[in-house]
């Protein structure tokens, strides 16, 4: 299983990658196997301010509908429009253009809460 070494990841399987204050999150690759094939996402509206574990976003599968929490707290900046147009990117590439929102994040010391690869791995072992 890939579990890229520069992300953060929380226990309910959302990635994040930190750029200074701006942070990019998405779904793991594990929860993506879960899921199966994902044909709808639901983002937020940029500007929506959300705190660590708010439910920000959904995504459906064949199989059920799964809320995606925000990992930390702040304000949605972006969303990904590639993946309201593929949802399957979350499923082909979840690391990278299956991101689903960006965050300008209110406390990047909450980012250290979160788990690191080799915990994540732990976690879904």
């Amino acid at each position: 299983m890939n579990v890229p070494a520069d992300l953060r990841y929380s226990s309910s399987h959302e990635w994040l990658r930190l750029d200074g204050d701006i942070g990019t999150v998405g779904i793991s690759d594990h929860a993506q196997e879960a899921l199966t094939d994902v044909v709808f996402v639901e983002l937020p509206a940029p500007g929506r301010k959300v705190d660590a574990a708010d439910p920000t976003a959904v995504v459906e599968s064949v199989k059920a509908a799964s809320d995606i929490y925000a990992p930390v707290g702040g304000e949605v900046i972006e969303i990904n429009p590639a993946v309201e147009a593929d949802p399957a990117l979350v499923n082909t590439d979840p690391y990278g253009n299956g991101w689903l929102f960006k965050l300008r994040v209110k406390n990047p010391a909450e980012a250290l809460a979160l788990l690191d690869a080799a915990a994540y791995t732990a976690l879904i072992s």
